[in-house]
């Protein structure tokens, strides 16, 4: 296992353990008899029982040893079955565009965003670009809530001049981001790139406040300089080139985690006609029908398949593909994110075509679901969640096939559990 990965389990069993205190006549539910992955790297554990109590897990026992304090009320058995932590989205995007369309408060919209991500097991999403009402869904939401945790950061920051740029930043510090992002990409030559000065007067914001930059990038060059600059986050991958050591080196130095965003390529020229996934009934059982049917429509298909630029992000795919397998091989950081949410990048099931993807790209199955729970949980500096273990957050996965022999079999998700609440 990765010497990195290793230090963060170390570190982070104490530090929650410490902070895990509840009621000692709380009730705890027993989640009995699964083959358990808890998301350090180390083996699965076959007929494990995770005990839970007010949404964190306060004991696991492969002997049925029941935790000092724990008056059992409920046995939920999972003989038969796998479990893993809840996925980590480290870049996603929430926006209410995918709740049902009779919700018409904004809040609301997102939390049905939020719902949807909690389906397919998505139990904590990064937005790296919303708007006033993911704040507030944020603030408003409780630990216990049976949907997907959320981490906001405002509106992108592009503007061209430094003072703007700094202004809009402040702004989002001033709203309680979480995190600040911005763009360095010309979109294929169709477009100017943010001037390294206002991007430098974003950073100070960032330094100032004491928040993490996430950086949208495109090409390689544009990621070294970021790396040299701070960026705390490269949050796409690198598409022009292949990445050389300089770079690889730039990566293990500063300890940034690379975000490949996959499927964000795919969502660029996959309707220019009708894809295979449209009929997998992983997809179908949550699928947005109006989301379906406007990238459907005959003349939006053909617009797609005569698009150069959906040409060019198709061709951009592949080297991202080779770039993410050259850094997980480095042993760099490589942490799960998607970029779904906005329109054609479907909320849940792109987590898991990412995944499958990852593996495509020739990570193995273990390196993958790491990726989407303990490392991007370190990447994202959380020490409550990504692993299975007393004193994290009973956020975790139901699985009637295990998905360390083939990532597919994430199909077989049965049920999802965020604090210890069922989702599905």
């Amino acid at each position: 296992m990765n010497t990195k990965r290793a230090l963060f389990v170390w570190i982070v069993l104490p530090l929650c353990a410490a902070c895990s205190a509840s009621e000692p006549d709380a009730p705890t539910t027993a989640f009995s008899g699964a083959t358990v992955w808890d998301g350090t790297g180390s083996p699965a554990q076959p007929n494990t029982t995770l005990f839970v109590r007010e949404g964190r897990i306060v004991g696991m026992s492969s002997d049925g040893t029941v935790p000092p304090g724990a008056d059992v009320i409920e046995t939920i058995d999972l003989s038969g079955h796998y479990v893993v932590p809840g996925l980590i989205n480290a870049h996603g995007h929430v926006s209410g565009l995918w709740a049902d369309e009779a919700v018409v408060n904004e809040v609301d919209r997102v939390r049905g965003d939020l719902e949807l991500f909690a389906q397919y097991g998505v139990t904590t999403v990064n937005s790296l670009g919303d708007s006033d009402a993911v704040l507030a869904a944020r603030d408003a939401a409780t630990p216990t809530d049976p949907r997907a945790r959320l981490f906001a950061a405002g509106p992108v920051i592009a503007a061209s001049d430094p003072a703007q740029a700094r202004s809009d930043a402040q702004a989002n510090a001033d709203a309680g981001v979480d995190w600040l992002k911005l763009r360095v990409d010309d979109n294929l030559g169709t477009g100017m790139k943010m001037p390294w000065d206002a991007v430098q007067a974003v950073l100070d914001v960032a330094n100032e406040n004491d928040l993490r930059l996430a950086t949208h990038l495109f090409y390689l060059e544009d990621g070294k300089r970021l790396l040299d600059m701070g960026t705390s986050m490269v949050a796409h991958s690198v598409r022009d080139v292949d990445v050389d050591e300089e770079f690889l080196g730039q990566l293990r130095e500063t300890g940034v985690c690379y975000v490949p965003t996959l499927t964000r390529e795919v969502s660029t020229f996959v309707y220019g006609e009708r894809p295979d996934f449209f009929d997998d009934p992983f997809f179908t059982e949550y699928a947005h029908s109006g989301e379906v049917a406007r990238v459907s429509e005959p003349a939006f298909m053909e617009r797609m398949a005569s698009s150069r630029t959906a040409a060019g992000y198709r061709d951009a795919l592949q080297v991202a593909l080779r770039n993410v397998k050259a850094v997980s091989d480095a042993g760099l950081q490589v942490a799960m994110g998607t970029d779904a949410g906005p329109a054609g990048r479907f909320p849940g099931f792109f987590e898991h075509m990412e995944l499958w993807m990852m593996g495509h790209a020739g990570l193995t199955p273990e390196q993958v679901l790491l990726s989407a729970t303990s490392v991007a949980a370190s990447c994202l500096g959380l020490g409550d969640r990504g692993v299975l273990a007393p004193g994290m957050w009973a956020d975790f996965l139901v699985l009637t096939d295990n998905p360390l022999d083939d990532l597919e079999n994430s199909r077989s998700l049965e049920q999802v559990y965020v604090a210890g609440q069922p989702v599905r």
